[in-house]
């Protein structure tokens, strides 16, 4: 796969300032994967021969099958299932083990090509984001103005940082995490609060104000799971 369907400058992804900075990352290193290997890359030898050994998770299944293209994914599926029987569920030799045929099986269970894209893509640019929060002030001004950071991506962050960030910056940093966090997680929890409230009879008028409550529940799934 090339290198540069991955290739995303971080300060694009936090420009807009909305939402988690880390989902859009993954929001957007998943979109191009999915539209590349639903496109020409399909057919390309070197893609096919991780699709077929890797599979895809339920998640990249659904997203791929909202694509129009669907030939696509069924070319993909049609090769997959016999890479399954040729390679995963076919005794391997005679001297096998009881137990290799259902290790295998778990490891295609456990596999997804979407996701180790989205990781392979995460993991570079995680060591940019690092950099430039070191070395510019600037991004380090944009990052604090980012709305939130979800608690899955925060945690992901703070553990990241550790190995990747200079001691001197790496209390800044956690505190600047922390802080995107606990802000937006106060106003997230007074809005699923206020939309509970408001069905109390005494709240039902024609004058009711929900607030920004109407969409709380989807917004605290997002932020507790980043989908």
């Amino acid at each position: 796969m090339r290198e540069s369907i991955l290739t995303i400058p971080v300060t694009e992804i936090f420009e807009p300032k909305c939402g988690c900075p880390i989902c859009r990352l993954r929001d957007t290193l998943e979109q191009r994967t999915i539209d590349y290997i639903m496109g020409a890359a399909m057919m390309e030898p070197d893609v096919r021969i991780e699709t077929n050994k890797q599979g895809f998770c339920k998640t990249h299944f659904e997203q791929m099958r909202a694509c129009k293209n669907r030939l696509s994914l069924a070319l993909m599926l049609s090769t997959h299932l016999q890479s399954l029987q040729k390679n995963v569920l076919k005794r391997q030799s005679i001297f096998e083990g009881k137990s290799a045929k259902q290790k295998r099986v778990s490891a295609v269970n456990n596999d997804c090509f979407v996701c180790n894209k989205i990781e392979w893509g995460m993991s570079r640019i995680m060591v940019t984001l690092f950099e430039l929060y070191e070395q510019e002030s600037e991004f380090r001004q944009l990052f604090a103005e980012q709305e939130m950071l979800c608690l899955p991506h925060y945690d992901m962050l703070i553990s990241a940082c550790e190995d990747k960030m200079s001691k001197k910056i790496q209390a800044g940093f956690k505190e600047a995490c922390a802080s995107l966090t606990e802000k937006y997680l106060a106003e997230l929890e007074k809005d699923v609060t206020h939309y509970c409230n408001m069905y109390d009879y005494r709240n039902n008028g024609s004058d009711a104000d929900w607030g920004n409550s109407k969409d709380s529940i989807e917004r605290a799934i997002k932020f507790l799971t980043t989908r």
